[in-house]
């Protein structure tokens, strides 16, 4: 499956991005899909999962309560909503998708557990 993230950019603080992660090749129907995000000089890092089911999902605290992480199956994408955006969420985000075979509403937060990875967006808050 090759994954494809757009929507980053340039937005001040507080502002709101909203990226998308389209998969091709196959559906990600049974994919549990998560968003991990890299800044400058750090590790990657996880940022927002969501089960294959869509049923549950997951977030670093440091995003709680301002991202959204969802999926449509029907459109074969995975979205992340990033609202009340901070400086420190600067970073290049990448979404990546989890083959496994696992219950519907099991999460996967550890990103060596993924299997397919996109090319990245970066995402630019200004203070």
């Amino acid at each position: 499956v090759q994954l494809q993230a757009s929507g980053g950019g340039l937005v001040q603080a507080g502002g709101s991005l909203r990226l998308s992660c389209a998969a091709s090749g196959r559906t990600i129907n049974n994919y549990g899909m998560g968003w991990f995000r890299q800044a400058p000089g750090k590790e990657r890092e996880f940022v927002a999962a969501v089960s294959r089911s869509g049923g549950s999902t997951q977030y670093a605290d440091s995003v709680k309560g301002r991202f959204t992480i969802s999926r449509d199956n029907a459109k074969n994408t995975v979205y992340l909503q990033m609202n009340s955006l901070k400086p420190e969420d600067t970073a290049v985000y990448y979404c990546a998708a989890d083959r496994g075979v696992r219950p519907g509403g099991v999460v996967i937060v550890g990103s060596g557990e993924y299997d397919y990875w996109g090319q990245g967006t970066q995402v630019t808050v200004s203070s």
